[in-house]
C-alpha cells in the first residue's frame, strides 16, 4: 500500500513555509502595533515634527496607494479587502510551490504581511492608518505605514529576483 504524502509536502517545504509565514506575521504585528500607538496618541490630522523633512502624522486612507479611490463612497473598502485577501491566498500557494527561492519567498512574505496589515485596518476601522510623513522643498510624499513599507520592499525584491533569474538564464 502506498504511503499518503503529508499535507504541505516534505519537511523542508514545511519548514520553509513556516519561516515565511512567521516573517509575514512579524510584519503584521509590527504594523498593527505602530498603528495602535498612533491611534492611541494622536487625533486625526495631528502631527509631530521630527525633522525638517519628516513628521509623524495620523492620517486615514480609505483608498489604496496614494489615496487612489479614497473618495469613492465606501465600496472600495470591500474591494481592497478582497484584493488583499485573494493576493494573500495566492502568495501562500506560491510560497508552497517555490520553497527554495529565498529572495522570491522573502519578497512574497513581505508583500503578504503588508497586505494583511492593511486588510486588518480596513476591517477594523474602514480605513488604513498612515503615519509616516516625508516632505522636502515643497514636495510632499503621501503618508504611509509599516505595511506599505513591507509591500514596497517586497515589490522591489520581486523585481531584483526576476532580474537575477533572467541574468542566470541568459
Amino acid at each position: 500500500m502506498a504511503a499518503i504524502p503529508a499535507v504541505g509536502g516534505n519537511q523542508s517545504t514545511t519548514r520553509s513555509m513556516a519561516l515565511w509565514l512567521i516573517w509575514a506575521v512579524v510584519i503584521v504585528a509590527a504594523d498593527q502595533w505602530t498603528k495602535e500607538l498612533i491611534l492611541r496618541n494622536y487625533q486625526w490630522g495631528e502631527a509631530t515634527t521630527i525633522t525638517n523633512f519628516f513628521n509623524i502624522v495620523r492620517a486615514h486612507n480609505t483608498g489604496a496607494a496614494f489615496s487612489f479611490l479614497s473618495n469613492a463612497g465606501g465600496w472600495q473598502r470591500w474591494l481592497f479587502t478582497g484584493i488583499g485577501t485573494v493576493a494573500s491566498l495566492f502568495i501562500i500557494w506560491q510560497l508552497y510551490k517555490h520553497p527554495t527561492q529565498k529572495l522570491f519567498c522573502f519578497a512574497l512574505a513581505s508583500v503578504m504581511g503588508g497586505a494583511i496589515g492593511n486588510v486588518v485596518d480596513r476591517l477594523m476601522h474602514g480605513y488604513v492608518v498612515d503615519f509616516l510623513d516625508f516632505h522636502a522643498m515643497g514636495w510632499h510624499f503621501p503618508a504611509f505605514n509599516v505595511a506599505d513599507s513591507a509591500i514596497t520592499v517586497g515589490a522591489v525584491c520581486l523585481i531584483v529576483d526576476e532580474l537575477l533569474r533572467a541574468r542566470r538564464e541568459a
